[in-house]
């Protein structure tokens, strides 16, 4: 496979975003994955992060703020073969998008999402977002923020997600490897991405994750459920990153009757009368 696989194009991030380290580890990684451009559907909300699929040369479909997530169940319901990735930012996913995050781990479709999170809303000018520090000054939260931050790794675990990591944008072959995992894993797989936003976040920028997040260690047992949500809660001087909790669970598709048979939803024979009969039925 060609490192030339996927294209990308020019953004409208701003210099010095976490943002282009991502995409450029998401290039990396399908490429050597052996993926091809027609096999990957991403998919996204709004928001600076959302824009990812406008700027890499595979399938797309850019949705409502928070509503990637049923986009993307959707379409790996009806073809099994697409490689679905999600890509949204914190607001999108853990804010507008929160209920379909929590049912999605329900689900365990088995597609990939990474969450860039900057712990801002970037596209709307820096008010504050689930993954803010409690304390945080914004021109919308003037006296601090005073909510309490979402630690979305701790909730996906403890919620039974089978697949749940952190990275860092900084880390670029460390992010390629636990995004390659991600991909590779058969049911829903969560990436929080720590990224800076360089223009409304001058709290958490590059220099403050750098000086705070490390690697897991080689010996670290992420089937270890107990120690993956004691690591998950890790989130002050040090923050740890890599694949955090990982479960071999039945998938979907697997759980799912109409869809054990290996011929895609997509691929299978229409039926007219039998979805006029039921459209009559409402007529």
């Amino acid at each position: 496979m060609s490192h030339d696989t996927f294209s990308t194009y020019t953004t409208a991030w701003c210099p010095g975003c976490g943002n282009f380290n991502i995409l450029d580890c998401l290039k990396t990684a399908l490429e050597e994955l052996g993926k091809d451009p027609y096999e990957v559907l991403m998919v996204a909300g709004i928001g600076q992060a959302a824009k990812l699929p406008q700027y890499i040369s595979a399938n797309s479909f850019c949705g409502l703020h928070g509503r990637s997530l049923p986009a993307a169940v959707a379409a790996k319901i009806a073809n099994e073969k697409l490689t679905v990735i999600v890509d949204t930012g914190d607001g999108d996913s853990y804010g507008e998008g929160g209920n379909h995050f929590l049912h999605n781990i329900r689900r365990n479709v088995n597609i990939t999402h990474f969450v860039h999170d900057n712990q801002i809303y970037g596209l709307t000018k820096g008010q504050a977002s689930p993954t803010s520090m409690e304390g945080m000054v914004t021109e919308v939260q003037v006296n601090g923020n005073t909510t309490t931050p979402l630690n979305p790794v701790l909730v996906a675990i403890a919620a039974g997600g089978g697949f749940v990591a952190r990275a860092f944008s900084g880390r670029k072959e460390h992010l390629v490897s636990v995004m390659k995992q991600a991909i590779e894993y058969n049911g829903y797989a969560l990436i929080d991405i720590l990224q800076p936003c360089v223009s409304f976040n001058k709290i958490n920028t590059f220099a403050y994750y750098n000086k705070r997040v490390y690697e897991l260690a080689p010996d670290y047992d992420s089937s270890d459920k107990q120690t993956a949500l004691i690591t998950a809660m890790e989130f002050e001087e040090k923050i740890p990153i890599g694949v955090l909790y990982r479960e071999e669970r039945r998938s979907f598709h697997q759980k799912n009757p109409v869809l054990t048979s290996g011929i895609p939803l997509v691929d299978r024979a229409e039926h007219p009368d039998a979805l006029n009969k039921i459209l009559n039925e409402f007529r």
